[in-house]
């Protein structure tokens, strides 16, 4: 047999040279630029304007409807004509332009916008449980609107529903943000960590 038959597989490294585990994360601080939230005041504001709007909205087209068909405009049941009427507008105003520009009027004369996750384009399923359901159980709990005020990014109870966000058009704030690289490459370590084997 030659010498190179005598080579043993199963030979193992001296107990004191051990291999070092590899990390296996790696965790650095980056700063990024982000579009600033809407607070609580400036939200609450674009929402007076919008009330106004579908107010004035109701009283110029449903309220000559109901005048032309002498439909009663008193009742004061949640039931009633005009209450259902009045809700399907009020909820269509919002649910329209949130969907196709992002914003209501009160919103566009803020500079605000309705941004999804990551900034992606709202679809109607998205829109639908902003503007429908989130904002049917802010109305009938009208506490939950304070919510933008504590809650991280601003965000509403519509908005948490959603997985949306509201945004200042334009203002940006520079924010700090951990990122952690799943299973660095080995070209990251310090080389001088690495083992070179010997022939």
């Amino acid at each position: 047999m030659s010498e190179n038959e005598n080579y043993d597989s199963n030979v193992s490294l001296p107990k004191d040279e051990l291999v070092p585990n590899l990390p296996k994360r790696k965790t650095q601080i980056v700063e990024h630029i982000e579009e600033k939230t809407a607070g609580f005041w400036m939200r609450f504001w674009a929402f007076v304007v919008d009330i106004l709007i579908v107010s004035a909205l109701v009283g110029i087209v449903i309220n000559p409807l109901f005048h032309l068909f002498d439909w009663s405009l008193s009742e004061k049941n949640w039931y009633s004509p005009m209450s259902i009427v009045s809700g399907v507008f009020y909820y269509a105003y919002f649910t329209i332009l949130t969907k196709y520009w992002q914003q209501t009027v009160g919103k566009m004369i803020f500079g605000l916008k309705v941004k999804g996750k990551n900034g992606e384009k709202l679809d109607w399923l998205t829109v639908l449980f902003r503007e429908l359901v989130g904002r049917f159980i802010s109305n009938k709990i009208p506490i939950i609107y304070l919510m933008v005020a504590f809650m991280p990014n601003n965000k509403g109870l519509n908005d948490i529903i959603a997985d949306t966000m509201v945004v200042q058009e334009k203002v940006f704030v520079k924010r700090k943000k951990e990122v952690v690289t799943e299973n660095p490459q080995v070209d990251d370590l310090d080389t001088q960590n690495s083992i070179t084997p010997t022939v």
